[in-house]
């Protein structure tokens, strides 16, 4: 890899977690809510409890996905290495890209395939579910801590895309840089339905929402589709653009991952 391109990935984040809202909102919900047998009569300290645990969540979860991502990362990397397999990026770039379309439509709800992909691994979470117990309720931030970082390992088909943009990284700590990125653009959606709960939630679902985001993750995925295959410049040229070389440059900082 040349290069590495966080933006789109953190796009692609922020835009996914559409997504997030659906699958995780309950949990994050739960943050807010006070524990049963407690009575909290000022306002200003029960917000800054929240917020704590809103932020302690988040680093667990986020943390889980680097460390995700810095095991993908190392271990494509080395195993590349090892092989000495010259164009085997190229393939995973391709893969990758083709997940993004594949969330893009998911997300729009123009095809259900992937959740077929979260369902089988469903039995790798149905072995995390039993620890969970003794974080509940969550009315420490210790708790919120220790949810997050299991939460983070939930099956999630977004997830499992930007793993591959990790594997595709070359090395443990840009899998883990590709991660966090991806993890902060979910942070604002996610720290809004800690805040805001059902509002947001309902606001997230609806079909425009999810059509508009659905959008712009697909849009990735094509253009990273679209210069993997070297169809790129010859595309530009028949648009009429005088310097189809010059012009892919856009398309390089737009592309999720770096340059294979």
């Amino acid at each position: 890899m040349n290069g590495l391109n966080l933006l789109p990935v953190f796009l692609v984040g922020l835009a996914g977690s559409v997504h997030c809202a659906g699958m995780c909102g309950g949990i994050v919900s739960a943050l807010t809510a006070m524990p049963s047998g407690r009575r909290v009569i000022p306002i200003a300290p029960a917000v800054h409890g929240t917020a704590l645990r809103m932020a302690a969540y988040n680093a667990g979860r986020i943390g889980s996905y680097m460390l995700a991502g810095a095991v993908a990362g190392g271990l494509a990397g080395g195993a590349a290495s090892l092989a000495q397999i010259a164009h085997w990026q190229n393939a995973a770039f391709g893969l990758a890209n083709l997940m993004l379309v594949a969330l893009g439509l998911y997300l729009m709800n123009a095809w259900r395939g992937l959740a077929r992909v979260e369902s089988a691994g469903g039995a790798l979470w149905r072995r995390i579910q039993p620890l969970l117990r003794p974080l509940m309720p969550m009315d420490t931030p210790l708790k919120a801590l220790c949810l997050g970082g299991l939460w983070g390992w939930v099956p999630c088909a977004m997830v499992y895309s930007m793993l591959l943009t990790a594997a595709l990284s070359g090395s443990a700590v840009q899998g883990a840089a590709v991660m966090l990125a991806f993890g902060l653009g979910t942070l604002p959606m996610l720290t809004a339905l800690g805040l805001l709960g059902a509002q947001v939630r309902q606001g997230l679902q609806r079909p425009a929402v999810r059509t508009a985001c659905g959008l712009l993750v697909l849009a990735f995925g094509l253009l990273g589709l679209l210069r993997a295959s070297g169809a790129a410049s010859p595309l530009l040229q028949a648009l009429g653009m005088p310097d189809a070389i010059a012009a892919h440059g856009w398309m390089d900082a737009l592309c999720v991952g770096a340059r294979p």
